[in-house]
């Protein structure tokens, strides 16, 4: 019993070879009853009609309200506990979904497909910003993560649904995602995965969506573990202070000198600061 959940804004072009590949791979590998739930966001291009024709639930919103908001609905409304997320646009291969699920069922929360091939590479510009909110996202966790963002994922309903007032309503939900099962001790196992070019034209704005995602990761750290902020800040004080008392050794200067101080003071007002605010995040849990 499994349930696909594939958000939509007009992806007319790829909807219904989904549907069919999603369907196609539940019977063929004995996964049925299964369904296909597509949560239309707003499409103007006929993108529920097509899905539904194929044999999809559909859920129509009526103008568009996010990635994430379109996969939190469709989670809501699925009928199976097992849950695959995936994208409309024919990137992301069904046909391995059946071995995801096999390493689904060794007890890991999560499996993810991890995205390897030159369509997952795309611009020059990308790549680094993948590479830095994965360094970010990294830190975060203290894990090694291979693929942070990935829209190809399984995992539990009834897992998923306390985290889902948390998770973020745009393109960063699986990142949103990614950080919330790390921080509270999930286990999330990787399946490299061949990533496809898409059909048709990406909904994706790269730095809109970047600050967005380094907006949440900062929340994220803030209600899962505010003392590591606190304590990035704090060193970034002491090396100030450290960088001010050398100057100060070097010119003479009595000014250097009192800076340096006053970043030492600083340094431990925001430790103290962090300690309150764990204070606090246990208080209110």
């Amino acid at each position: 019993m499994i349930s696909f959940i594939i958000p939509a804004l007009n992806e007319g072009s790829a909807i219904a070879a989904t549907v069919d590949q999603c369907l196609e791979v539940a019977r063929k590998h004995g996964l049925e009853p299964a369904e296909v739930v597509v949560v239309d966001d707003g499409s103007d291009d006929g993108t529920g009609e097509m899905a539904a024709r194929q044999g999809a639930r559909v859920i129509r919103h009526p103008t568009p309200g996010g990635y994430g908001n379109a996969l939190k609905k469709g989670i809501m409304a699925a009928s199976y506990d097992t849950i695959v997320i995936l994208d409309a646009d024919g990137t992301y291969p069904v046909e391995r979904v059946p071995e995801m699920l096999q390493r689904y069922s060794l007890g890991f929360d999560m499996v993810v497909g991890q995205r390897t091939g030159p369509h997952y590479r795309e611009s020059a510009f990308k790549s680094p910003m993948r590479a830095v909110l994965r360094m970010l996202v990294e830190f975060s966790t203290g894990q090694s993560i291979p693929d942070v963002n990935s829209g190809l994922r399984i995992f539990s309903r009834e897992t998923v649904l306390s985290y889902l007032p948390r998770l973020c309503n745009t393109f960063s939900f699986t990142t949103s995602l990614t950080l919330a099962y790390y921080m509270t001790g999930r286990f999330v196992d990787y399946l490299p995965i061949d990533y496809h070019s898409r059909l048709g034209q990406s909904k994706v704005r790269l730095l809109r969506d970047s600050l967005r995602t380094l907006q949440y990761i900062i929340e994220a750290i803030l209600y899962y573990n505010p003392m590591k902020i606190f304590i990035l800040m704090s060193g970034f004080c002491l090396l100030l202070s450290l960088f001010f008392i050398v100057g100060a050794l070097f010119t003479k200067m009595l000014s250097f000198f009192i800076l340096g101080l006053g970043n030492i003071f600083m340094a431990m007002l925001i430790f103290c600061i962090g300690l309150l605010a764990v204070q606090l995040k246990e208080l209110m849990r």
